[in-house]
């Protein structure tokens, strides 16, 4: 465990954020090694088929990954507070969510994936293939769900590096796995699927017994249980909101999918590769983001305002860089990175995801700046915001794919991303503005919280540690103006 309401804001998110880094691009990887093993042993086809499923992965998956990080924020918040009881009160509330939402998750994926497929104007010639796909994949969605909660509970205590480990050797599995299913037993997209239901079923298992072992602050008592059935409003305000954000900029995916499905098998697998690699690309912007929720959580149970406002322009100022490098490197290297998915006998293909990387590749900094902010304002405690910027996220695309797809095909799909990007930002930027605002007022006038939770995590000493108050400062409950005139 780690307390990150102490120390150099900078040194601790960027120390906090490398682990996340190696996370986030090793869980792309599952993603990309299933995307260049399909599309190099099955053909165009069957790596067309991944993609055309991807979108509803992101829909029902996504929400799940949402829902997770937003459940952890009161675990965090109360571990910044030393507030041993919430700790474990709110983990045990999450469970019982993460349960729910798996059972949700499975029942629809698996007995609607042909029908959602058909929905989305699927091209006739691999809707079979994406079917099995989707119907696999949902089939394990409970060890998806149960991975992305369990992880989002050890970050929320500072450690970063545990989830890491077990997802890099996931990772490995999966590739063993997939390359050994696809290519030597045949099991086509099926074993794909199959192959990371496996993986990540061993990484669960290893972080549970890592839990039971080494973690006494997450070892719950029958009474935590209980308790937690009378807890579930607060995980819920947080991570029910950030679930839904994530379906709602799916839908808008969605709705590009199916206008990606409309240009034909070969667009869908450009639109695939492309994705893929982008997925990558972004992931180290994502893990600033994942990393602001943590210390900010933290920082708000210690009711260290300052270090919020001072950590998250540092943050910011960090990430854009770092996009910039992306997008210049993603764009030079675009045609031999393509050709990991294709081979060079698809010149269609290969121009059209340098299109799409020359689009997006350049406007990686706003997407820096969203997944900051709007991460922040999340840590912060505000849900709504982020749910207005998912809507405003799928109205862009929506309106890219529907408007711009139809006059000017690719390009059309290429733009879409960026300007779903420009207009979630928007309200995030006015939001954060707002409270930054309040944050100055609020250092002035609120004593700030030493975690003894954070600082003594044996099992003896935090069961002593202070119960924390809830309540935000008094100048949050002021308007926006009232903080300006103080």
């Amino acid at each position: 465990m780690q307390n990150l309401t102490v120390g150099p804001p900078t040194r601790l998110i960027l120390a906090f954020t490398v682990p996340l880094l190696v996370g986030n691009l090793f869980q792309q990887l599952y993603m990309f090694t299933d995307a260049a093993v399909v599309g190099r042993l099955l053909g165009l086809d069957a790596l067309a088929a991944v993609g055309a499923s991807g979108s509803l992965v992101f829909l029902l998956i996504g929400f799940s990954w949402g829902s997770a990080a937003g459940l952890a924020i009161p675990v965090a918040r109360a571990f910044g507070a030393g507030d041993a009881q919430a700790v474990r009160r709110f983990v045990a509330a999450g469970a019982y969510l993460s349960a729910a939402i798996a059972v949700v998750i499975t029942a629809v994926g698996v007995v609607f994936a042909r029908d959602l497929l058909t929905l989305l104007n699927t091209p006739a010639e691999i809707i079979d293939q994406s079917a099995v796909y989707l119907a696999v994949t949902f089939a394990g969605a409970g060890i998806t769900v149960a991975f992305n909660y369990v992880s989002a509970v050890i970050r929320a205590l500072g450690d970063a590096k545990t989830p890491l480990y077990f997802l890099m050797a996931s990772s490995v599995l999966n590739a063993i796995l997939v390359a050994l299913l696809v290519g030597v037993f045949h099991w086509g997209l099926a074993g794909a699927a199959f192959a990371t239901i496996l993986a990540q079923g061993a990484a669960v298992s290893a972080c549970l017994v890592l839990v039971v072992r080494k973690m006494p602050a997450l070892h719950l008592t029958r009474e935590d249980w209980r308790a937690g059935r009378y807890a579930l409003g607060e995980p819920m305000r947080t991570g029910l909101p950030m679930g839904f954000q994530m379906s709602v900029i799916a839908v808008g995916a969605i709705v590009l999918q199916v206008a990606v499905n409309g240009l034909g098998a070969t667009a869908v697998g450009a639109f695939t590769a492309a994705a893929r690699v982008d997925g990558l690309a972004v992931a180290p912007l994502n893990s600033f983001g994942i990393a602001m929720v943590t210390f900010v959580a933290q920082n708000r149970g210690a009711r260290q305002w300052d270090r919020i406002r001072v950590a998250t322009f540092r943050t910011c100022g960090v990430a854009v860089g770092v996009a910039l490098v992306l997008g210049a490197v993603l764009v030079t290297f675009s045609q031999p990175i393509v050709g990991l998915f294709v081979g060079p006998d698809q010149p269609e293909v290969m121009a059209m995801a340098r299109t799409y990387f020359l689009v997006n590749g350049g406007l990686y900094p706003v997407l820096a700046l969203l997944f900051v902010l709007r991460n922040v304002v999340q840590g912060l405690g505000l849900s709504t915001v982020p749910t207005v910027a998912g809507a405003l996220e799928l109205v862009m695309r929506a309106s890219a794919a529907i408007l711009l797809v139809s006059h000017f095909g690719f390009v059309g799909v290429a733009w879409a991303a960026p300007l779903a990007w420009m207009g979630a930002l928007a309200p995030v930027l006015v939001a954060w503005f707002r409270e930054r605002r309040r944050l100055v007022v609020a250092a002035r006038t609120e004593v700030p919280r030493v975690s003894a939770l954070a600082q003594e995590p044996a099992e003896g000493s935090v069961a002593e540690a202070e119960p924390a108050d809830w309540s935000l400062p008094e100048s949050w409950s002021r308007p926006a103006g009232a903080c300006a005139e103080s």
